[in-house]
């Protein structure tokens, strides 16, 4: 029996069985019952000064080919958003270059890709709502004009600058009005960044939920959808059953998801015309491709027993991937992309592979594995190991 070796938060080591991969296979035609894109995080070169505060650079080889390995397994990519690093590594100029690439990428390999639009090459901490406005507009046509899906990302500019509700229904209607293409809006939790606490002018979501919708409801052919990233599976089903038809409840919720896009039904079962399911915005995918994509192919054919079968188990790894401090996700997604054969070296831009322990680490490792989540479970015994006794651990 060939094992792997684990680290505990006192030290104290043990050992558990490694197991195969699940051997899933790609898809032989487009996904069909749900949308599913996968939050991709960048590659830096190994040998770059990659280090905080440092200009992010990439190694586009690595990070190219990571898209199109998850556009093999059907999935589409959501690039250029918050597990790309943006705001903790990715500066503007590698996120113009990020959009840019990724968007050529999808073309070649015909994939969907909806790519992060933001506020944050202004370097400003502070500006109005006037220039804040201004700012998005810029980045969403260059997004538009790269051919790729825009996604309206939460702003910290508006989150500072807004003084109640009716500032972000400003900030929204007027860049939904300048989209040429319908965009999807993204309310990012604080959880994954505490300077939006309040966002939609409001600290309960029932109330900024309602913001939310009215902003939705003046544009509703601008928007292709929603992603909801508040961890919060009651919030995304009380709004997906008020979204208008034809916006999409894209789930970035990384400790719910199996339910959600499986299909949740509120507990009133009020009407039969509420939509009972979520699509698929998340980094969790980026983490499991092919476990996500298999689970889809279940739900595609009929048999949404073996989708819980597959997916479920993940769940409880992308909790830990999501432990708090939430916003460091990004250093477990890198982790899993190493151990798997994505990148050379278990490296991030900005120094951020140093954010997650040791023990911390192992506890990915150790799900990954009973989640069938590693893709060359020898390989990544090797990559473990060798990480475990460079850090002083005998493996």
């Amino acid at each position: 029996m060939t094992t792997l070796r684990l680290l505990a938060a006192d030290g104290a080591t043990s050992e558990t069985e490694l197991h195969d991969s699940g051997g899933y296979t790609r898809p032989t035609a487009p996904l069909q019952s749900r949308v599913a894109y996968a939050a991709a995080h960048v590659v830096p070169k190994a040998h770059a000064d990659n280090t905080p505060g440092r200009p992010a650079d990439i190694d586009w080889d690595a990070t190219l080919a990571f898209r199109r390995n998850v556009y093999s397994w059907g999935l589409g990519v959501a690039d250029a958003m918050d597990t790309a690093q943006r705001n903790m590594g990715l500066d503007p100029t590698a996120v113009r270059e990020l959009i840019a690439r990724s968007a050529e990428v999808a073309r070649e390999e015909g994939g969907s890709v909806v790519v992060g639009v933001n506020t944050d090459h202004v370097e400003e901490t502070h500006i109005p709502l006037d220039r804040v406005i201004d700012a998005y507009k810029q980045q969403l046509h260059f997004t538009e004009e790269q051919g790729a899906g825009p996604v309206l990302m939460a702003s910290r500019h508006v989150a500072r600058a807004a003084g109640d509700a009716d500032d972000y229904r400003r900030v929204y209607r007027e860049v939904l009005a300048s989209a040429t293409v319908p965009v999807v809006l993204h309310w990012l939790g604080p959880a994954f960044d505490p300077e939006l606490q309040g966002y939609f002018g409001a600290d309960d979501w029932e109330t900024a939920s309602a913001v939310l919708l009215d902003i939705i409801g003046e544009h509703p052919d601008k928007v292709a959808g929603v992603k909801m990233s508040l961890l919060n599976a009651d919030s995304e089903i009380s709004v997906r059953e008020r979204l208008p038809e034809g916006v999409r409840m894209f789930t970035g919720d990384d400790f719910h998801y199996v339910g959600l896009i499986g299909g949740h039904r509120s507990s009133s079962e009020r009407s039969e015309t509420k939509r009972t399911h979520s699509d698929a915005l998340l980094g969790a995918f980026a983490a499991i491709t092919p476990v996500a994509s298999a689970a889809i192919q279940a739900l595609d054919a009929g048999d949404p027993q073996r989708y819980l079968e597959i997916l479920g188990p993940t769940e409880e790894l992308s909790r830990q991937v999501f432990a708090a401090p939430t916003f460091y996700y990004k250093t477990g997604v890198a982790f899993l992309a190493w151990l798997n054969g994505h990148q050379p070296a278990f490296q991030m831009v900005g120094g951020l592979h140093s954010a997650r322990s040791l023990p911390h680490l192992s506890r990915i490792v150790e799900l990954a594995n009973a989640s069938f989540a590693l893709e060359d479970p020898q390989l990544a015994r090797e990559r473990w190991h060798g990480m475990l006794r460079l850090n002083g651990v005998d493996a």
